[in-house]
């Protein structure tokens, strides 16, 4: 590596959402994949909660063949539960990534039961990953849910101190616990909203400068960083909808860390590649990104997203992907897709 160019693997997002099917004016296969891989992330795996929820098999396979005809990248999907669809794990384990339940409200049901929780665990395919959404309200929960068990779970999109100080305690005594946070957290605070209006409004919602700092002073303690990729129209994001693209905007952020001397290179490559890969258990085929080091300004209008907007809008970074390669075969360079779509792939769950 030189001082200008810097060599990655494919990066791993295990949390975006591509609103395919359903909400296609937001984002779909296509322009989310590519937005995936101009942002260096070659797997990525997407959340169940489309306008349809994907709570049943039908619907997984539904969005499979949809998928398969649009994807630039290698992709996956999770499976969601509210606990009132456990016939239908046997048929979807061996095709989803990993079984999503959330803990607080989002966009549609929530779970706060112990009980059923672990009903659901119980369904689920005990080497196989459960993704919680739980935040300051209920961690304590969440974690109750757990004791004596040994079920691998992975709690997303930690915002705040509160929450992180729990899951290291817990790790520390033994849950067989994971954790994921995204760059909006580390990059911005509650002391932003002032500044970026509607685009700071996304679940969990910004914390405080101190949980802020305690992320990154506990940077080593969290396993990976996950986009939370959630785009919208400009129409519905002004009109109050929660969350932000991340896909093209997460590698960049992580490189401004970077030449700040906050994070290392190695670290990058540990929470965006090899712990997301060993945690879910991913066998991505030979991708390799390089970056181009030189500062530019991020501009949401030249995004392949179709959320031409962001709460990093204007800021400058250090660098961005320059070209990608699978298996010594050029498929991304200076912005342009030297394959199709439909020639990525979809990936399974083991």
């Amino acid at each position: 590596m030189s001082q200008d160019k810097i060599l990655l693997p494919g990066l791993i997002d295990v949390h975006v959402h591509l609103r395919d099917p359903g909400q296609t004016t937001k984002e779909d296969f296509i322009s989310g994949t590519k937005a995936a891989l101009a942002g260096g992330f070659t797997t990525i795996v997407d959340m169940p909660n489309n306008a349809q929820p994907i709570t049943s098999l039908e619907k997984l396979e539904e969005k499979i063949t949809i998928a398969k005809g649009k994807t630039l990248v290698e992709l996956g999907f999770h499976f969601g539960s509210l606990g009132d669809n456990l016939d239908q794990f046997p048929g979807v384990s061996d095709l989803a990534i990993g079984l999503k339940l959330y803990l607080n409200k989002t966009t549609g049901g929530y779970l706060l039961d112990i009980e059923h929780l672990r009903k659901i665990y119980q369904a689920w395919p005990e080497d196989k990953v459960v993704l919680l959404h739980s935040e300051e309200d209920t961690i304590d929960l969440a974690l109750e849910s757990l004791r004596g068990l040994n079920r691998p779970v992975h709690i997303c999109h930690m915002p705040s101190k509160e929450v992180l100080e729990k899951i290291i305690k817990a790790k520390r005594q033994g849950y067989n616990l994971t954790c994921g946070v995204t760059p909006h957290h580390l990059f911005l605070s509650e002391l932003d909203t002032g500044r970026i209006g509607d685009h700071a409004k996304m679940l969990p919602s910004l914390k405080s400068e101190r949980d802020q700092d305690y992320l990154w002073e506990n940077f080593d303690q969290i396993d990976i960083v996950e986009s939370d990729h959630a785009p919208h129209t400009l129409e519905d994001k002004v009109g109050g909808a929660f969350g932000v693209p991340g896909l093209e905007t997460t590698l960049p952020l992580l490189l401004s860390a970077y030449k700040q001397g906050k994070i290392s290179i190695e670290q990058i490559i540990d929470k965006c590649h090899t712990r997301p890969k060993e945690i879910f258990n991913l066998e991505p085929e030979d991708y390799l990104i390089s970056i181009k080091m030189e500062s530019y300004e991020l501009d949401p209008s030249q995004f392949f997203s179709k959320a031409q907007w962001s709460p990093f809008a204007g800021m400058v970074v250090p660098g961005k992907v320059s070209q990608v390669t699978k298996s010594n075969q050029v498929i991304y360079s200076g912005g342009e897709f030297l394959i199709n779509p439909g020639e990525g792939k979809v990936i399974y769950g083991k």
